[in-house]
């Protein structure tokens, strides 16, 4: 076999193999057997039909085909391990020709791993913004336990106020004619908390049961139905019920309802000790987010264009889907961001991706860091435990997907570089007023709000969220 490994950039090489007649010869015959195997022709058992009548079946350029999938992945392989080049993703034939008399020739491009250089890792010194808990925060979070003690009384003496929660029947019209998806019956709307285009809640505070109006209101200029946006609009409304919210008061006996405490002073004890983990959580999530940052900054790799451009199409796809889960199309999503914006914003989240990924990759490998079986082990278990399924069954599903059993292999690496650096690096914590933050560039930051409320996505179409 004769083979040609020529580099021509510092990201793409490109593979030359001719296999001769007398190996293709015999890679086609092995296909044949394959295929023998594998099919049912009438008047023959199960790989004993002929040479001839196999390639009658299925035809000469489907065996070549077959031989071609077998040979060419194990040869490529060989080629890439005995040239010692660092691939990051498979092979591309570029063409490729199968003659019994010439042989088999192929021509294949991979693309090489960038060179990474990095800084110092004997030590860091990094700053940090340090979360701090709000001066209310044990209020709030007090309040927002009586909140979901809340229940609602319905009321019939008084108009409606802006702590209510009421039941409508509207419809929306722009120049008299119905708003397509602009209508709702029976809808419990939070006049206080809810997704509806600005002015819509607050022109319902003040009204009874069983009265209709008319309220007007202005669609968002960047509103994501194009035909809507900047449009004025009027809605008729009809109010079915009206409920008024009545939190209980904080005594011994609520505390005992929300939890294990006897008393207020031992739930509030919790909240306290909730409140101070969670800071520390936050915190340690803090350093290790700077800590990665500075390592990525400061390593100097170049990012190829076409490594770019695969992970933006598989981001890309990860936010499509993201976006019909609430309830949107992706037309829409389009219209309202602009598709320059979104693929800019993908590309940028993509380069950061490739580029910590590239750096730990060479972090692990000048540390020589790695993912013992123990190490993969436990964590099967603890996603066993978390998911409820079996254990085994978990390590079956991995084996049957290898690019998940990578995942889980390299969250584990990361983690173990950044446990391993951060004993190396002196943490300055500052006051986050003092450290100015970086503009989400991520589509996922820009995603709109699920429609809230009882009715379905396209009868609050035009009164869900920007």
């Amino acid at each position: 076999m004769k083979i040609e490994v020529e580099k021509q950039d510092k990201f793409v090489a490109i593979i030359q193999l001719e296999i001769p007649p007398e190996q293709a010869t015999q890679e086609y015959s092995k296909a044949c057997k394959r295929l023998s195997q594998r099919l049912n022709i009438p008047g023959f058992r199960r790989g004993k039909a002929p040479r001839a009548v196999i390639e009658k079946t299925v035809g000469v350029d489907r065996i070549k085909q077959e031989a071609m999938d077998r040979i060419l992945p194990l040869t490529l392989a060989d080629v890439i391990s005995e040239h010692q080049l660092d691939v990051v993703a498979s092979p591309q034939i570029e063409k490729f020709s199968f003659d019994f008399n010439t042989g088999i020739t192929v021509k294949a491009q991979v693309e090489l791993r960038p060179e990474v250089t990095l800084p110092d890792l004997s030590n860091f010194k990094v700053e940090v913004p340090e979360f701090k808990n709000p001066a209310d925060a044990e209020e709030r979070e007090l309040t927002s336990i009586l909140d979901r003690m809340t229940t609602l009384e319905s009321v019939i003496d008084r108009e409606s106020l802006v702590s209510d929660i009421v039941n409508i029947d509207f419809t929306g019209y722009i120049s008299g004619e119905p708003i397509r998806g602009g209508a709702a019956k029976n809808y419990r709307l939070d006049l206080s908390n809810n997704n509806f285009i600005e002015g819509f809640a607050p022109q319902v505070v003040g009204h009874k049961i069983g009265e209709e109006f008319k309220i007007q209101v202005t669609f968002p200029a960047d509103y994501h139905d194009t035909a809507l946006a900047a449009k004025p609009a009027e809605f008729v409304i009809k109010i079915n019920e009206i409920m008024k919210k009545v939190s209980p008061e904080l005594t011994d006996e609520v505390a005992r309802k929300i939890g294990p405490y006897e008393s207020v002073d031992e739930l509030k004890t919790e909240i306290k000790r909730l409140l101070a983990d969670n800071e520390e959580r936050e915190n340690t999530f803090r350093k290790q987010k700077a800590l990665v940052d500075d390592i990525v900054t400061r390593s100097q790799v170049e990012v190829p264009d076409s490594m770019v451009n695969r992970e933006a199409k598989l981001l890309m796809e990860e936010v499509k889907q993201r976006i019909r889960n609430q309830g949107m199309s992706w037309e829409q999503f389009l219209d309202s961001q602009g598709h320059e914006t979104i693929w800019e914003n993908l590309r940028k989240e993509a380069t950061q991706r490739i580029r910590t990924s590239l750096v730990f990759g060479a972090i692990a490998k000048q540390e020589n860091v790695v993912v013992n079986d123990v190490e993969f082990t436990n964590q099967v278990r603890e996603l066993a435990q978390l998911t409820n399924v079996d254990e085994k069954n978990v390590m079956r599903q991995l084996a049957n997907n290898p690019n998940a059993a990578q995942a889980m292999n390299d969250q584990l690496l990361s983690q173990k570089i950044v446990t391993a650096l951060s004993e190396r690096t002196t943490y300055l914590m500052v006051e986050e007023s003092q450290v100015v933050q970086a503009e989400k560039a991520t589509v996922g930051s820009e995603m709109p709000s699920a429609v809230s409320g009882n009715a379905t996505p396209e009868q609050t179409e035009v009164v869900s969220p920007q």
